[in-house]
């Protein structure tokens, strides 16, 4: 379904190349006409260096062998560009090449920003920090989900305190792929309990599905709801990225009450399971509006000393410069 296509909100936060896969699974998915695809193909690549397969796709949409005069001659300016790119890239290069000169580098981040940049004028302000964790962790889903211990891995970094902070502040839609990751994922279990709390801080700026089917198992005990959700994923998802969800739901009536018992006891739950009539008896614990504001600044007075630390640290490189 094309409603909870998060191509437009990650796009941004992409090289353009990684922007193709994602137009090649819409492709695939038949979510819009060929036409529509091929063209925004063709959009993506006029901006980028990729003049070679821009031309191709041209050709394949508009069937013939001619090609327009200012591909051609982008294709000039390309090769040009790409051979004075690596004479000036060719001091870090040699640097990074260099056993002997990568050794003079310390543990110390700040000494390390601050000798690059004199030597190669590279620095990264704190505001910019925020943005490459952001575009580091869309890149990262690539890697992440095609790798065989990558739904562990992705955890332990998007839930670091930094990362976590960013997906709040400008990626919420990230949420999406670290609920998933926490589902099929037995071995993170911990840290899933705080993981729920910020989905609920959150549904106000993102929810689809896979989030929404967590607030029913997880927040609402609502199992009906749960199942329905389930069935919006695998219409919104597919098959393949709801299968896992659908080994939790398609139980029979032994492995479902196990399932709940284990629900109930890892969530401190006052609840018990009617077995005669089939049903959980329980009551959603929904915190009071002091408890919500608890939850949503706990953490403020923290992030603020590491922003302030951050932006005294800039300040004090510039000084010594």
């Amino acid at each position: 379904m094309a409603e909870y296509d998060l191509t437009p909100r990650i796009a941004p936060n992409l090289d353009r190349h990684l922007v193709f896969p994602l137009l090649e699974f819409l492709q695939e998915r038949q979510m819009y006409p060929d036409e529509q695809i091929l063209k925004s193909k063709i959009e993506l690549l006029n901006k980028t260096n990729m003049v070679d397969y821009a031309m191709d796709i041209h050709k394949s949409l508009y069937h013939t062998e001619d090609v327009p005069q200012d591909m051609v001659e982008r294709r000039v300016e390309v090769v040009a560009r790409l051979k004075a790119l690596e004479e000036s890239a060719a001091p870090l290069v040699n640097f990074l090449q260099n056993a002997a000169a990568v050794q003079e580098l310390r543990a110390d981040k700040q000494y390390n920003l601050q000798m690059l940049h004199e030597r190669y004028q590279s620095f990264s302000s704190p505001m910019n920090q925020v943005q490459n964790r952001i575009w580091l962790m869309h890149w990262s889903l690539f890697i992440f989900f095609n790798h065989d211990n990558g739904r562990t891995q992705i955890i332990d970094l998007f839930n670091q305190d930094k990362y976590l902070n960013a997906i709040q502040t400008n990626a919420p839609h990230l949420v999406r792929y670290l609920a998933t990751a926490f589902i099929v994922n037995k071995r993170r279990r911990p840290q899933f309990k705080d993981f729920i709390k910020v989905i609920q801080q959150e549904q106000n700026s993102y929810k689809d599905p896979i989030t929404e089917f967590l607030t029913c198992v997880y927040v609402n005990y609502d199992f009906d709801g749960a199942q329905k959700k389930m069935r919006e994923c695998e219409e919104s998802l597919g098959d393949r990225g709801v299968i896992v969800l659908a080994e939790k739901l398609n139980l029979n009536y032994e492995e479902a009450e196990r399932w709940i018992v284990n629900l109930i006891r890892s969530s401190k739950l006052d609840a018990k399971i009617d077995s005669q009539s089939g049903t959980v008896i329980m009551e959603p614990n929904h915190p009071n509006v002091y408890e919500q504001l608890i939850d949503h600044t706990k953490a403020l007075s923290g992030r603020t000393y590491k922003l302030v630390g951050q932006l005294l640290e800039h300040a004090q490189s510039q000084v010594a410069r």
